[in-house]
Parts: C-alpha cells; sequence; structure tokens
C-alpha cells in the first residue's frame, strides 16, 4: 500500500492499521497524563496528543468518515474528562473541542478536521500535481471528488475567485 511519509495514501488496512496505532498510543497517553497535573496534562493534550499529533495523517490519508475518528474522539473526550474532573455533556463537548480563541479548551475534535485538511492540502499542492502528471492522462480522483461534494452540500459551492482548474 502506498504512504506518504508514514501516512497511508487509500483506504484500506494500512489506514485502518494507522488509525488503531494512534487510538491506541492516545489511550496510552491518556493514563500517563492522569499522573499529572491539570493544567500540565491539559496543555500536554492539545499540543501534543490531540489533532496535532494526528494532523499530518488527516492531510494527507482519506480519512473522512473514517469510524476510527470517533473513536480517537471518544478518547480525547474521556481524556478532558478525566484531566477536569467532570463529566461532560454532549453540548459542553462541543464548546470545549473548540478553539481557545473561540472558548473551548482547544481540544479539537479530528472527525471534524478530517475534511477540510484533506481539502487542504489537495487544492494546495494542485501546482506540483499538474507538473507531476502533466505528461499523464490522468482522471480526477474519486476520492477528492467525493469530498468536495460533501463539502458543497455541507457549506455550499466554492467561491467563484478560485483558480479555473477543477482542484481535483
Amino acid at each position: 500500500m502506498p504512504a506518504l511519509l508514514g501516512a497511508p495514501l487509500f483506504p484500506g488496512p494500512a489506514l485502518e492499521k494507522t488509525w488503531s496505532d494512534r487510538c491506541y498510543d492516545l489511550s496510552k497517553a491518556v493514563v500517563r497524563l492522569a499522573k499529572l497535573g491539570s493544567q500540565d496534562a491539559l496543555i500536554l493534550l492539545r499540543l501534543s496528543f490531540s489533532g496535532q499529533k494526528v494532523l499530518h495523517l488527516l492531510r494527507c490519508s482519506p480519512s473522512v468518515s473514517h469510524p476510527l475518528l470517533d473513536r480517537f474522539d471518544s478518547l480525547l473526550r474521556s481524556a478532558v474528562q478525566r484531566i477536569t474532573n467532570t463529566d461532560l455533556s454532549d453540548s459542553q463537548w462541543m464548546q470545549a473541542s473548540l478553539p481557545v480563541k473561540d472558548g473551548g479548551l482547544g481540544v479539537r475534535r479530528v472527525s471534524l478536521l478530517a475534511l477540510p485538511a484533506y481539502l487542504a492540502l489537495a487544492a494546495s499542492s494542485l501546482s506540483l500535481q499538474d507538473a507531476i502528471l502533466s505528461n499523464s492522462v490522468s482522471s480526477a480522483s474519486t476520492i477528492c471528488t467525493n469530498y468536495l461534494s460533501i463539502w458543497s452540500s455541507a457549506f455550499g459551492p466554492l467561491p467563484d475567485n478560485l483558480p479555473s482548474k477543477q482542484p481535483f
């Protein structure tokens, strides 16, 4: 299975194993974070073990709607609850997972980051893709096309001021 710096490029067993490994790593970290002070543990969770830890995987791998994203988010939620010694309701968890500047704790839910992270990397590397594939006949990536339609149905069509080429 092709991988880019440790991130599987296609759905399948390699992506499943990678997400399973990330969930295992986070579950181990949660146990260890509980031994620290609350503030230190929360800072470490936010900056080292949550979305930041898997951002490369989210950008490079088609992880949107992957079932282990929910498992990862569940582990994050239990970590926040354990560190803060609270039982968060769904609305409290929603607020806690907002960025700090928006009144949250900054422990971002990876299931919400997966789609924009993947589409942003695909769009930002468009000129490189064109240069590499300029002499080949290539069809549009079905994964990117599907993700773009999910984005459009959720947030509306893309603005007209984007490059004239279809980004995928």
